[in-house]
C-alpha cells in the first residue's frame, strides 16, 4: 500500500490539468474548512477540481503543493482509514520543508471508497497547514449529507450542468459583456445557441451528439441517479411507486405537484404507497440533485405546507428526454432554465399566487437582498396571453413593492413588441439575455 500511495502522490503532483470549459461556480473563502464539491452525477465535479488546481497554479502556488489523488483505483482496493495517514506521511517525507510553512492543497476525488475518511479529513484540518477539496460519485458525496458527516467542517460548492454562459464558451462562443448591446448578427447567433441549449441542456458529455444518443445518455444518467442515489442509498422497496413518481415529475417540468393528489392517483391505479413514503421519495430525489422544488411564497408555514410545490428537473435536457408528447413545452423549458440560474446565483426562490389567483413564476431574493418578481412566457404574440402575463405581475406587485417586476420572453422580437405595452416599471427581456447579465 505504501508503494502504491507513493506512486499516486508522484502522479498527482506531475498531473497536468487538461484544457476545459471554465465553470463559474463559487468556492467559499472560509479558513479551516474543507470544500465539498457536490451535485448530480456527470455534471462536471471532477473537472471543477482540475479547474481549482489550475487556478492556484496560475496564482503562483508551486506545483508540488497541489496534490490531486483519485481514490477510485483498483490498486487501492481494501484501503482503510489508517492507510490515509500514509498519504500525509509520504508527502511530507518527500517535501519536509513544506510542513507548517507552506499551504498544501489536497484534491481528494472519490474519497468515499475509503471507510472512515471523514475522521481523517477532520484531523488533518485541525493539525496541518492544508486546504482540502472533496468530491466523489457516491450518494453521500453527491449530497448535502457530507456537511453532516463532516460535523460542520465542510463548505459546499454545488456544480450544476452548464449554465447558458458556460454552454456558449464550451461551444467556442464568447458571451458578450453587455448582452443588451450586440449587433444583429451576433444576436441571431445567440438566440440560435439558446434554442440549442433548451434542447441539449448542460451536461458536458451530452454536447454535440445526435439527438437519439443524447436522449439515451440523459435517461441513463437519470436511471443511475434513481437506482444508486435513491433506491440503494435509502433501501427503498416500493420500486413501482418510485418509478411512477420519477416519470411524472420529469415529464411535467415546472408543474405543480401535490403529494395528496398523486397519492390518490396511484391508489386509483392500484399502486399501494403511503403518503409519508411519497414525501420521503421527493426529498430523496431532491437530495440526489435530480429535481429542484420551490414552495408558495407566504409567511404562513401552514399555507406553505398545504399548497402544491413546483418541481423542476436539474437540466432542461432531462425534460426533453422524458417528454411523452413528442414536443416538449417550450414555456416550461424556459421556466426551468430560469429557476436553475436563480439557484446558481444562490437566490431564495418561491412562486406567487396573486390576490386574484394569478400565478407568478418566481419571487426571488438575491444574497445581496435584491428582490425580483419574474414571469416567464414563451410566446407573447397573442394579445390575450400577453395581457394575462402582465396582469399577473401587476396584481402581485402591491404585496411585493420592493421587488423588480421582470417579464422574460423567448425572443428579442417578443421582448421589443411587449416592452412598449408594459408599464414603465417592468423590465422586459428575452430569457437568453437575462441569463447573460
Amino acid at each position: 500500500m505504501r508503494e502504491i500511495i507513493q506512486q499516486k502522490l508522484a502522479d498527482g503532483i506531475a498531473f497536468t490539468p487538461p484544457e476545459m470549459t471554465v465553470r463559474e461556480a463559487r468556492v467559499p473563502n472560509v479558513p479551516g474548512k474543507a470544500y465539498a464539491v457536490i451535485g448530480m452525477r456527470r455534471s462536471g465535479k471532477t473537472w471543477f477540481l482540475y479547474q481549482c488546481l489550475k487556478e492556484r497554479l496560475t496564482r503562483g502556488a508551486p506545483r508540488e503543493t497541489l496534490v490531486y489523488i483519485n481514490f477510485e483505483d483498483e490498486r487501492l482496493a481494501g484501503m482503510e482509514t489508517r492507510h490515509l495517514s500514509l498519504v500525509l506521511e509520504e508527502y511530507f517525507l518527500r517535501f519536509p520543508d513544506f510542513r507548517d510553512r507552506r499551504k498544501v492543497t489536497f484534491f481528494l476525488d472519490e474519497i468515499q471508497v475509503v471507510p472512515g475518511w471523514e475522521t481523517f479529513v477532520r484531523r488533518v484540518l485541525d493539525s496541518e497547514k492544508v486546504e482540502i477539496f472533496l468530491s466523489g460519485s457516491s450518494a453521500r458525496l453527491l449530497s448535502r449529507e457530507i456537511a453532516t458527516s463532516m460535523r460542520g467542517r465542510a463548505m459546499e460548492t454545488v456544480i450544476f450542468p452548464f449554465s447558458f454562459r458556460e454552454f456558449l464558451r464550451h461551444h467556442g462562443v464568447e458571451p458578450p459583456d453587455n448582452p443588451a448591446f450586440v449587433p444583429k448578427r451576433k444576436r441571431s447567433e445567440l438566440e440560435g445557441m439558446f434554442q440549442n441549449y433548451l434542447k441539449w441542456g448542460g451536461f458536458p458529455e451530452a454536447q454535440g451528439i445526435a439527438d437519439r444518443d443524447r436522449i439515451s445518455l440523459i435517461q441513463g444518467y437519470t436511471d443511475t441517479a434513481v437506482f444508486r442515489d435513491v433506491l440503494e442509498r435509502h433501501g427503498i422497496s416500493n420500486i413501482t411507486a418510485l418509478r411512477h413518481l420519477v416519470r411524472h415529475l420529469l415529464s411535467t417540468p415546472a408543474g405543480l405537484f401535490s403529494v395528496h393528489k398523486f397519492h390518490n392517483d396511484l391508489r386509483s391505479r392500484g399502486v399501494p404507497v403511503a403518503k409519508d413514503s411519497l414525501h420521503q421519495f421527493l426529498g430523496h430525489l431532491e437530495d440526489a440533485f435530480l429535481v429542484r422544488l420551490i414552495s408558495l411564497a407566504t409567511t404562513s408555514e401552514r399555507r406553505r405546507e398545504s399548497n402544491p410545490r413546483k418541481v423542476y428537473p436539474i437540466d432542461p435536457a432531462i425534460a426533453v428526454a422524458f417528454d411523452r408528447s413528442g414536443k416538449a413545452n417550450t414555456g416550461h423549458l424556459l421556466e426551468t432554465v430560469v429557476l436553475l440560474e436563480l439557484e446558481r446565483r444562490a437566490c431564495e426562490t418561491a412562486y406567487v399566487l396573486s390576490p386574484e389567483g394569478f400565478e407568478v413564476d418566481f419571487h426571488t431574493t438575491s444574497p445581496e437582498g435584491r428582490r425580483m418578481l419574474i414571469q416567464v412566457a414563451a410566446d407573447l404574440e397573442d394579445e390575450a396571453v400577453r395581457n394575462r402575463e402582465m396582469r399577473a405581475l401587476s396584481d402581485a406587485l402591491p404585496a411585493y413593492r420592493k421587488a423588480q417586476p421582470i417579464l422574460l420572453t423567448m425572443t428579442s422580437t417578443d421582448a421589443l413588441a411587449t416592452k412598449s405595452l408594459a408599464p414603465p416599471s417592468f423590465a422586459v427581456l428575452p430569457v437568453w439575455e437575462w441569463l447573460l447579465l
